[in-house]
């Protein structure tokens, strides 16, 4: 048996952000000692671990909520579970992504920057007489990333 500070602990949050999972419907799983408090079993651990992940993934409380009360009624239910993750796994797809594609613009404007403060000017990267950054310097930094020159981290 575990108690909510367990919980919380197990899942990164206060107290009350568990609370306020119980109450927006995501822990319909949950006992009650004789005093009123809520008591976690392990098989509770399971339900929780979806509930993180789904947290960490960015799905809204309600949509867990419709997930778990799916769960929570059994077999009738398994292709809306998988409808439902599928769905938000492709969600969650293309948003590494795009973070993927962020993550390589912002490494190359670090590496742009940082042979621009080695040369002592930025002059290096624009076509001549102009202010104008060569397309050249991109395919430049990223021959060198594919010949290993450079770390990608």
């Amino acid at each position: 048996m575990y108690k909510i500070s367990d919980i919380a602990d197990k899942m990164d949050v206060s107290v009350d952000t568990v609370r306020y999972y119980d109450r927006e419907g995501l822990m319909p799983f949950v006992e009650r000692d004789k005093s009123g408090r809520r008591v976690f079993t392990d098989h509770d651990l399971n339900f929780i671990e979806v509930i993180q992940c789904m947290k960490q993934a960015g799905i809204p409380v309600k949509e867990i909520a419709t997930f778990i009360d799916w769960c929570m009624t059994g077999d009738e239910t398994l292709e809306q579970r998988y409808d439902f993750l599928a769905d938000h796994e492709q969600q969650l797809e293309t948003k590494i992504q795009q973070l993927e594609d962020n993550l390589a613009f912002l490494r190359w404007k670090k590496w742009y920057y940082q042979t621009a403060m080695e040369a002592g000017t930025e002059d290096i990267h624009f076509l001549d007489g102009t202010n104008i950054v060569d397309p050249n310097e991109r395919k430049r930094y990223e021959k060198q990333i594919a010949d290993g020159q450079l770390e990608t981290k």
